[in-house]
């Protein structure tokens, strides 16, 4: 299933609200429905949850933000990026909205907001109730994460030469890579998805964002141990194909997560909501 919806039009459909003197894209869809959050990837951006758009807000009250850094938000230069800002800014929007109770589905990068927002559930610091987390594809253990080796180029002091230099030609390349063989990007995506990164100048912020990986490892304690402790529903839906975060990372977190609640899609790549959409619908309702 291919995105129907141009970032363009995503972008239309959304509104900003105010963080940090920069402003935060937000695509919501208010109802009176469960709330639930929608944490996306590095990276893109929110756009990559518009195949579960549709049949998702059928069920919740959808909320989903841009994170600083990416997408239709700001994307400033002079700024410190970090997954507990991140974190702050979902709680922020979360603020905004009125929102006290929450489920949560988070991808890739997102999977690490996700866990520092349940490890600050732990300590009784959240202004909301988080019921239930969905993990896709995403680092959630820093030994299993094998990064791509743009992402490793990113991270060392080549970074900043390395994120001027990228182009879509060499993120399609990426993509490739970690998409299933079966259920490759199509053109058409890799031109939004190239969008999406180079929007308002986006290719200076990556080296910036790449930190993440530094922060899992530094962080490990803290946020594999939100996933220990947790007394919230956990849920992996993994594909298995993923050279960055699948079988291996299934098996660590079955391995590490007590009584461990884990769907796999054996044939799918890195992004499932965007090569099997109506698959991971059906283990997220499951």
């Amino acid at each position: 299933m291919q995105n129907t919806i141009t970032p363009n039009e995503w972008r239309q459909l959304g509104t900003y609200i105010p963080y940090r003197g920069q402003q935060i894209f937000l695509r919501q869809e208010p109802s009176s429905k469960p709330f639930l959050l929608l944490i996306h990837g590095f990276p893109t951006a929110s756009w990559d949850w518009a195949p579960l758009w549709s049949e998702l807000q059928q069920h919740y009250s959808l909320i989903a933000p841009d994170m600083i850094g990416f997408g239709f938000s700001d994307k400033p230069t002079n700024y410190t990026y970090s997954i507990f800002d991140q974190a702050d800014i979902h709680a922020a929007v979360l603020r905004e909205l009125g929102v006290k109770k929450v489920h949560i589905l988070a991808h890739d990068y997102g999977v690490t907001v996700a866990q520092e927002l349940l490890a600050r559930q732990l300590e009784n610091k959240n202004e909301f109730d988080i019921e239930r987390v969905v993990f896709l594809n995403g680092g959630l253990f820093p030994e299993t994460h094998q990064p791509q080796p743009i992402q490793k180029l990113l991270a060392s002091p080549l970074g900043p030469i390395i994120g001027l230099l990228m182009s879509k030609k060499s993120l399609t390349r990426t993509f490739h890579n970690i998409f299933g063989p079966n259920t490759p990007p199509s053109d058409e995506e890799m031109t939004h998805f190239w969008e999406l990164v180079t929007y308002n100048k986006g290719k200076r912020v990556i080296p910036k964002l790449i930190s993440y990986m530094a922060e899992r490892r530094a962080n490990r304690e803290r946020w594999v141990g939100a996933l220990q402790k947790t007394a919230t529903p956990l849920r992996l839906i993994n594909g298995c194909l993923d050279p960055i975060s699948g079988r291996h990372l299934a098996e660590r977190y079955q391995f590490l997560v007590p009584n461990p609640d884990v769907a796999l899609l054996e044939d799918i790549g890195h992004y499932p909501q965007v090569e099997a959409p109506e698959r991971v619908l059906a283990a997220f309702f499951k």
